[in-house]
Order: structure tokens, then sequence, then C-alpha cells
């Protein structure tokens, strides 16, 4: 494909979410044609590693808290985005979207790549696995065990990341919903990498050695169309227990919030919506706007109020769908490192 026809493609598939400020893809368009969530659905792995291009978006998401020799913190995010223009699920209807970054005491470094399915270009398989866009790789012989890298023009890592634990079911048995209403998503977790590798940063090659989480999600309408967008959080407990928690905030009335509490051994324990608390308690003029980059958050049920704070406030993404996503840190009633994602700050 010319590269004026692919801009043509792309502004089809992509131009509901890029004049909207809902985060990813148009997530609260309509899903029509496209397959939905069902909260009888039970994960089938392999094959739920791979695609499912019956649903109109979906994600493999990773981001690492790291640290080098001298104790110093960077944050790293890989991610591979499907979106599928029609429900016929064929791969001439699917476009793929990569973005890889780099935060560190230098500066935050990103990049974005594109590409139409059919290609050769991108592409995910689930046995052995491999999802790919370009050189830009995730690849092992399952989502447990895999190599990381991604380049840009002022950055690169090379990362090894080894799984302690099995996948993690999100919300109920992997059903994660999203709103009163009943809009959901099918999602799981692997929040128990454990990395070590390189990045190559414009200062010079860097080793470092961390933890990571993977997310996995797809869906076809997972929001409402008055929910605005989200802040996520992904929390390593310095007792070894892991948090993941989020708000979709909403213009007619209060945010949804949601999570589930990982215990070490990998047990999850969803929230009742509500239960968890985010309240942002800090901002700062982040690319010309305002963003929350300290937060409190407050679990009862666990004893857990804790204030998150950015490590790198200026961590911004200034891609085709621009947000919000880098390390944090927390303290409080627990202590750890972690990560935030936030969208919709326009």
């Amino acid at each position: 494909m010319n590269a004026k026809a692919f801009l043509f493609v792309f502004a089809v598939a992509f131009l509901p979410f890029l004049a909207s400020a809902q985060g990813f893809a148009g997530l609260g368009q309509s899903s029509d044609g496209f397959a939905l969530p069902d909260p009888d659905t039970r994960f089938s792995f392999p094959d739920d590693h791979g695609p499912h291009p019956n649903f109109r978006i979906e994600w493999w998401y990773v981001t690492a808290n790291l640290r080098d020799k001298d104790g110093v913190d960077y944050g790293v995010q890989w991610t591979l985005f499907r979106n599928a223009m029609t429900p016929s699920g064929t791969d001439a209807d699917q476009i793929w979207m990569g973005h890889a970054a780099v935060s560190g005491p230098d500066g935050h470094y990103f990049d974005e790549r594109f590409s139409r399915g059919g290609s050769g270009t991108a592409g995910v398989s689930s046995e052995p696995f491999e999802a790919f866009i370009d050189e830009w790789v995730m690849t092992g012989s399952d989502p447990n065990n895999v190599r990381l890298h991604a380049q840009g023009s002022d950055f690169s890592y090379d990362l090894s990341l080894q799984a302690s634990n099995e996948f993690v079911p999100q919300g109920a048995n992997g059903f994660s919903a999203k709103s009163h209403e009943g809009l959901a998503s099918h999602y799981y977790s692997q929040p128990f990498y454990k990395i070590s590798g390189t990045v190559i940063l414009p200062s010079g090659e860097i080793s470092v050695t961390g933890r990571g989480w993977l997310d996995r999600e797809w869906s076809s309408q997972p929001l409402s169309p008055t929910q605005t967008g989200w802040d996520w959080i992904s929390l390593h407990l310095d007792g070894g227990d892991k948090m993941m928690g989020y708000r979709l905030r909403d213009e007619t009335g209060p945010a949804y919030t949601v999570g589930t509490w990982i215990s070490r051994d990998g047990t999850p324990t969803p929230f009742v919506p509500g239960e968890l608390t985010m309240t942002p308690i800090e901002w700062a003029s982040v690319a010309d706007r305002d963003v929350p980059v300290g937060w409190r958050v407050t679990l009862p049920k666990r004893d857990l109020a804790i204030q998150v704070e950015a490590i790198y406030p200026q961590s911004w993404m200034s891609t085709a769908v621009p947000y919000w996503e880098g390390p944090v840190s927390f303290d409080g009633t627990h202590k750890g490192i972690g990560y935030l994602e936030m969208t919709g700050y326009e």
C-alpha cells in the first residue's frame, strides 16, 4: 500500500477517536456488527494470547519499572494495538498501531508505528508467541517468558521478561465491567515479570533490572459514550502483592472505579465498584495541559491508604492519541512502585 492510501485507511479507522478525548480507539463508539464480551467466556491459552479479529479493539500492553546499578529509576512501555475497520475478521480490515517509550532522569522518549493488516509488517501469533510491528517485537515460547525490543530515533531497549506466576484474570473470571450499564472487556494480566536487560539513551547504554506488568484486553465498546477517559494504576507492593485499579471519568456523574487485588501467589480478588477511591491531589503543566501527577488511593478492605506520585511528571505521549504514561512510586500504609496511565486530558 502506498503512503497516501495508507493514510486514508488510517484516517477512516482512527478518525473517530482522534477527534475526541475518549482515550484509545473511540471506545465509546457503537459496537454494531462486532463481537461482544460474554461473562460466560473463560480464557483458553495459548489461543487467547493471539488476536481476536471479530472484536473491534485489542491490545498487548507491557509496562516496566526498572533501575540501574546506582538506583536510578527508569520506566519502559511497549504496546501493540489492533483496531478493526469492519467486523469481517479479515487481516486486510485490521489496522495496527505500536507505541514504545522510555522515561528517565534525562527525559521522556517515545515513538509510534502504524501498519495495515495482511502486509506482513505487524501481527500476533499465539504459539510460539510473537507480537510485532516492524522491528519492534515481543517474542518467546509464551508471554510468560519473552524478549522485548523497541527502538526510536533517540532510544532503544532489549529486555528479558520472565514470570514467576500464571496469568491473572481481571474482573469476574476475565469479564471486566467498565460501567454500571454493563459495558465490558475481556481482560487478563501478567503482573509477576522479573526483568533484566539494557536501555540505550543519548547518554549511553544502561544495564537495568526490575519488574513488569502485561495487560491483555479486547472488546468492541468497553466505554459508555459519556465516559471521557480513564486513570489506571498498576502497583507492585513491597510485600509481594499487586494491585490494579482504574477510574473511568463520566461527564454526567461520578467516576466508575474498579480493580483487583492480586496476592503474592497470584490469587485475584476483584473490587466491588466504588470500593476503590482515586483522588487527584497534585497537578502539573504537561504539554500545555493540566494533568494530575499525584493521587490519593484508598481501599479500606485492604487497609490501604497511599499517596501515588509520578516519578517523571513530564511523561507525555504526544502520539496520534495523546495520553500520559509513566512510572510512579507510592507510600503510606503500603510502599512500592508501579505505573500510571491517564487518557482524555485535552
